[in-house]
């Protein structure tokens, strides 16, 4: 298991080294306590740095791996299954399921479906607070579209307040498996999945924990629903 993600590592290892400059320029100070203390803050920021770019390995469930099977691609804590008129990619009205991912939370992201990208997008906007209803609309958002077995859906990465780093990997004509890696977006943030809504059975519900590439949101397929 990668003890740091491959997309923090630019991120996290600068953190690193300040984590480690606070420590030993600490050991200098007089008197001993404040040399106590900076090893103290130093060894906290090391710590919080490798819990928050962590990446654990996920098998797939069984129950994730039938087609038409959505699974969660992110870590947090479900804050919306909302019903809408229309979406992009999808173009029909919608079950919307929104999840927020606190700082806490694992932060790399899984591809919710298997299938082809055939649509993605990134939207500049504002860095309102990920939990709003609004940060939906309005936040800077990248917006990818999955032709699975079983019709069409799609998710959004949506930077926070903090998060205003979203990394995708993601490409149009990429084929694509449920419960693979494509991206993480750093620090609280937001995650919606969108999906049709005449055939799509969801089986969250507000304020349910969720965990990327293990959780099943959704059934696509009538028949294996």
């Amino acid at each position: 298991m990668p003890v740091i993600s491959s997309y923090g590592k630019g991120t996290a290892l600068p953190l690193l080294l300040v984590s480690a400059g606070i420590a030993l320029g600490g050991s200098f100070l007089q008197p001993p306590v404040l040399a106590w203390v900076s090893a103290g803050l130093g060894a906290a920021l090391a710590v919080l740095t490798l819990w928050f770019f962590r990446d654990p390995e996920r098998p797939l469930p069984p129950e994730c791996r039938v087609p038409g099977a959505v699974v969660s691609p992110a870590d947090g804590r479900i804050v919306a299954v909302a019903t809408e008129p229309w979406a992009p990619y999808v173009e029909e009205e919608v079950v919307r399921i929104s999840i927020f991912l606190s700082p806490l939370d694992v932060h790399v992201n899984r591809v919710p479906a298997s299938g082809i990208v055939q649509y993605y997008r990134y939207l500049p906007g504002n860095f309102l607070a990920a939990y709003r209803a609004e940060a939906s609309q309005r936040n800077e958002q990248t917006h990818i579209g999955v032709q699975t077995p079983c019709g069409r859906l799609l998710f959004k990465q949506i930077a926070g307040v903090l998060a205003r780093r979203i990394v995708c990997t993601l490409h149009e004509g990429q084929h694509v498996q449920a419960g693979e890696r494509f991206g993480m977006m750093k620090f609280g943030s937001r995650m919606d999945i969108l999906l049709p809504r005449r055939q799509a059975r969801v089986f969250v519900h507000v304020g349910m924990r969720v965990r990327a590439g293990q959780t099943l949101l959704a059934h696509l397929c009538p028949e294996h629903g």
